[in-house]
């Protein structure tokens, strides 16, 4: 014993970390406590255990090893080397954020190996430092993201550069041979010929497409949609085949559908749309009792599996809405023409027919393939002119003079179907109040809309809230698609019990649009926040509560100063809803089964449902659930790419709309908190512009991330989310995308 504590003595920290990681390194696979490690290490006195103690504290900070509890450690042991997804930022404060992982590591430009935004990247953890953060470096480039950049063409004594859209760490040379005519100023696109590497710090392309001269707005649209990998012009095969199918309905086609031409029938839609998908019918039955058709274009009919278009369809998987055009999924002669349900013309469709009583209850439905013949194309503002019309006259305790009274009566004489108008929305009430009433989460966000010219440019700015006309269609697109979810999820389970082991069996296989619970941490940071205004919000509980409790919240927080701020984070705390053959179910709209049937012209997956619908209905096998979980997944990820494209498309006419305005000053509130700084929305407008961190000089301003605040160090002054602030407009760079604000004097 004395010997051992005479060893003791005489070892210093370097030989004891040497021996603990020998130690740790022979036991690769087992939790060692504080007990077990000192026994077989013969550590004996209270300072050695303590140094050990010390030693394996800077071993876990090191990522050497991983602490299971306050007094065991076992070898780390995935976190040496790893595997993730390379995430660049302009400030150079890049991370990796590894498979598996909801956690980014840091790797400072320098470790980085000229990954890239997307790259898929081998990494190794470097020795983390004291009060450091954990740091990663780049290994190796296992998979770039895209071999294609797009943004403008600079060329100056000689030498050509790409001048990307998003900044990049490493320059883009195109040599002289490879401009493909493009001219100084262009957007072009261009494509990756060698990568940079320990000699060679630039990429060498060469220009693939000429988009046109920067500030074009055609050029402008087409890049943003080239950004992200989205296509912006139609392949001449997939064309001529488009326009070689006939739009002739034969006797066969209608022996073998249920005829609706005689049954009055409509379509909704904005003003501008050539793309009808969607119509709605309606006739009295006996007792009381009225017969809802929901039809739907039915472009599985033309558009065969597997050909050329569908091909093509598949790979886009979503129509793209830009701010000024529309990139369609289909060829237009299919979208605009053979498949759109317009008014007058014979067309073929597959509806959801319900019997429903008067107050919007479902009694019973059929899905079958029809012939329809729409009687009217409105716009929105068409149908929503007859419901005011109508909500004017029957209003009690409201006084309309003669005039109002006239104007009223007049435009809803003035339509010969306003009475089937007025039912469809009045059953449209009864079945939206039902789907709050069961737990339907209420958001109503305005949406910024711009009037454009002849040429592009915005002309007019304002925002735009979904109103009575569209929430009828609403109404009816969410009930036929979550009763078509429900027809092939749901299996009765044959009398006799659920089968020999006890279990229900599975639905067949279909693409569902599914909405997962809100993150638990989220809610409790909008529970804290929401605590800040007196608000209360339970943050735990089941799926219904947790809805409940959002909409309360909601309706507690309308007109208030702090609404827009308060719906902002809630909506943060959402997930996002995505495609998936594994049903769990829409958090959201509060529904057990729900998919997409209602928008083939524009959305693939509701393509598949159709064919599958046809499948089962003929006494069809499932489909197989991985080929359809893999043309989900791709679904879900173009629909992202396809609202980032839109977001863009937005913000450059934003900053564009408010280039006349500069110097001018606005009224705002506070829509965002950075650590460089805040994002401002105009109140008037919803333009949003930043003011930076740089010019808010009356002081030295902390980002205090979890109160969504900024903190003045001296004068402990205060900016939140939600405040109103007052704003100059001192820039609007279109080639970032990009406006600046500052403080109003």
């Amino acid at each position: 014993m004395a010997k051992g504590k005479k060893e003791g003595k005489r070892i210093n920290k370097a030989q004891l970390a040497e021996k603990l990681e020998a130690f740790f390194a022979a036991h690769p696979d087992e939790t060692l406590s504080f007990k077990t490690i000192f026994r077989l290490l013969h550590i004996d006195t209270h300072p050695q255990k303590m140094l050990a103690i010390d030693i394996m504290e800077d071993m876990a900070w090191d990522d050497y090893l991983t602490k299971v509890s306050d007094s065991s450690y076992r070898l780390a042991d995935n976190t040496q080397t790893m595997v993730g997804t390379f995430r660049a930022k302009s400030s150079g404060r890049n991370s990796v954020l590894p498979d598996g992982s909801d956690k980014p590591i840091f790797v400072a430009e320098r470790n980085s190996l000229f990954a890239l935004n997307g790259d898929k990247v081998r990494i190794t953890m470097m020795a983390r430092r004291r009060n450091h953060i954990r740091e990663a470096q780049v290994v190796e480039i296992i998979q770039r993201k895209t071999e294609q950049f797009v943004g403008r063409l600079q060329i100056e004594d000689g030498m050509a550069y790409l001048l990307p859209l998003e900044p990049m760490a490493c320059n883009i040379f195109i040599p002289q041979g490879k401009l493909n005519k493009g001219k100084n100023g262009d957007r072009v696109v261009v494509k990756v010929l060698k990568w940079p590497d320990a000699e060679h710090r630039s990429i060498v392309a060469e220009v693939m497409d000429v988009l046109g001269p920067q500030g074009d707005n055609t050029a402008e649209m087409h890049a943003i949609l080239a950004q992200f990998g989205l296509p912006y012009k139609y392949p001449e095969a997939v064309e001529e085949a488009a326009n070689k199918i006939s739009d002739e309905i034969t006797e066969a086609d209608l022996a073998e559908r249920e005829d609706f031409r005689d049954v009055w029938t409509c379509t909704i839609d904005p003003h501008d749309a050539k793309d009808f998908d969607d119509a709605l019918s309606i006739r009295q039955l006996q007792g009381g009792l009225w017969e809802v058709g929901v039809h739907i274009a039915d472009v599985s009919h033309y558009v065969t599996e597997g050909s050329v278009i569908d091909k093509e369809a598949q790979q886009r998987a979503t129509s793209v809405y830009l701010v000024d055009r529309t990139i369609p999924m289909l060829p237009e002669r299919l979208c605009n023409y053979i498949c759109s349900l317009r008014p007058n013309e014979d067309k073929l469709a597959y509806s959801v027919i319900f019997t429903l009583d008067d107050e919007a209850v479902v009694k019973n439905y059929r899905i079958v393939h029809t012939v329809i013949n729409s009687n009217r194309r409105y716009a929105y503002e068409e149908v929503q002119a007859v419901i005011d019309a109508t909500a004017r006259l029957q209003a009690k305790g409201t006084v309309l003079s003669k005039k109002e009274r006239e104007e009223a009566e007049a435009t809803v004489k003035d339509e010969p179907y306003a009475e089937q108008l007025l039912t469809l929305n009045r059953l449209a009430h009864k079945l939206r109040e039902r789907r709050f009433q069961n737990g339907s989460v209420r958001f109503e966000r305005e949406e910024l809309r711009f009037d454009i010219d002849e040429t592009g440019k915005p002309t007019r700015c304002y925002f735009k809230k979904s109103l009575a006309a569209n929430q009828l269609i609403e109404e009816f697109m969410l009930l036929a698609n979550r009763t078509v979810a429900e027809h092939v999820g749901k299996v009765q389970v044959p009398r006799g019990g659920a089968g020999a082991k006890g279990k229900k069996p599975a639905g067949k296989t279909l693409p569902y649009r599914i909405h997962d619970s809100p993150d638990p941490q989220k809610m409790e940071t909008l529970r804290e926040f929401v605590a800040k205004f007196g608000h209360k919000l339970k943050s735990t509980g089941t799926k219904s509560a947790t809805a409940r409790a959002m909409n309360a919240l909601m309706d507690e927080v309308e007109g208030r100063p702090e609404g827009n701020a308060i719906q902002m984070v809630a909506l943060r705390a959402m997930m996002k809803a995505k495609y998936s053959t594994h049903n769990i179910g829409h958090f959201g709209l509060a529904f057990e089964y729900y998919t997409h049937f209602t928008s083939p012209i524009r959305r693939y997956p509701d393509t598949m449902v159709h064919r599958l619908l046809t499948r089962y209905e003929n006494g069809g096998r499932s489909a197989n659930q991985d080929k359809y979980e893999e043309l989900c997944e791709h679904s879900s990820e173009m629909e992202q790419l396809a609202a980032q494209a839109e977001r863009e498309s937005i913000k450059y006419k934003m900053v564009e709309y408010m280039g006349q305005f500069l110097g001018e000053e606005f009224d705002a509130h506070i829509s965002g908190i950075t650590s460089h700084g805040i994002y401002c929305e105009i109140d008037e407008n919803h333009c949003e512009g930043m003011v930076s961190l740089l010019d808010l000089n009356d002081d030295y301003y902390e980002f205090d991330e979890r109160n969504f605040q900024l903190v003045g160090r001296r004068r402990h002054n205060r900016y939140s989310l939600g405040d109103p602030i007052r704003i100059k407009v001192a820039k609007a760079n279109l080639e970032r995308r990009q406006l600046d604000f500052i403080p109003a004097e």
